[in-house]
């Protein structure tokens, strides 16, 4: 009895210990997911004027032909895959791999992991991976998403793929995180077309662009998806903070359920000992 009472109490001891760390995760991850969705606001209004601009040009010209908004040669497909850097957050990883696997079936692909979990699972179910580059997600600047978005441009206008997106996990709540592909390359979202899918080719107001409008637009491309990128990754981030903040509380009830549980039985166990003891004391003086 006395040695089953030294491993609950030791038992209570472990737990209480792993308790304070999810606690401490919780509260950690609570604290950042208010600064990343604060970035994954900034960057919105950047996004919609570049966007608002790249639609202004695609619309508004007539002899318009931007190689970004021409359907690709090739039939591979380029996924970037943003996913993070360390586990201990739900479902998050899981569930975005998951998504990919349907999301893949059956194309031609390659893959530009973000975060070092993407790696990881790609690499183990031997996906080609396009550059290794960008593998820590925490370490991905704006910088760093100007160079992605020159890399794809680059690799889509020279035929290397004919299809390029984005997948990320989108933060709709605290308690709801999906993931998510869309398309960055070709930009077809710029070109009007009427209910049929043809496009409009009706006269338009025309805006002169210094040196031509789809120069401008080119410029402008990969910005655009840097941008994209950008949020995407801030998004992405937001999302795992709250994945791993709804993970930790849970772990953290289940701890302190758990604990009292253990206390339940650890009394019950010493109340056990003792009416035991008196016995044995009271049956010892009536035998005297």
């Amino acid at each position: 009895m006395a040695a089953n009472m030294k491993a609950v109490k030791l038992r209570i001891k472990s737990v209480e210990t792993t308790m304070q760390t999810t606690k401490a995760m919780q509260l950690v991850a609570a604290s950042k997911l208010r600064k990343a969705k604060e970035k994954a606001d900034l960057s919105k209004p950047y996004l919609k004027t570049l966007k608002d601009t790249l639609t202004d040009i695609a619309r508004g010209n007539l002899d318009f032909g931007s190689p970004y908004t021409k359907p690709g040669t090739n039939d591979k497909w380029l996924y970037i895959v943003i996913a993070g850097d360390r586990g201990m957050a739900g479902g998050y990883n899981s569930n975005l791999f998951k998504f990919m696997e349907s999301e893949i079936k059956g194309r031609d692909i390659a893959v530009l992991p973000i975060g070092k979990k993407s790696v990881e699972y790609f690499k183990h179910h031997n996906v080609p991976i396009y550059t290794e580059t960008y593998a820590e997600v925490a370490r991905v600047s704006i910088n760093d998403c100007f160079e992605i978005g020159r890399l794809i441009c680059k690799a889509y206008r020279e035929g290397e793929f004919g299809h390029i997106f984005l997948c990320y996990t989108n933060f709709i709540s605290m308690l709801s995180q999906v993931p998510e592909a869309s398309s960055m390359l070709p930009l077809s979202d710029f070109i009007e077309t009427d209910a049929s899918g043809e496009e409009y080719t009706k006269p338009r107001d025309l805006i002169l662009y210094e040196p031509d409008s789809e120069t401008v637009f080119n410029e402008i491309v990969p910005e655009y998806l840097a941008g994209l990128l950008y949020s995407g990754i801030n998004v992405s981030v937001a999302s795992e903070l709250a994945a791993r903040r709804t993970a930790m509380e849970a772990a953290t009830d289940n701890a302190a359920e758990l604990i009292d549980k253990l206390t339940l039985y650890y009394n019950r166990a010493r109340q056990a000992g003792i009416t035991q003891e008196i016995t044995e004391i009271v049956a010892g003086a009536e035998e005297t």
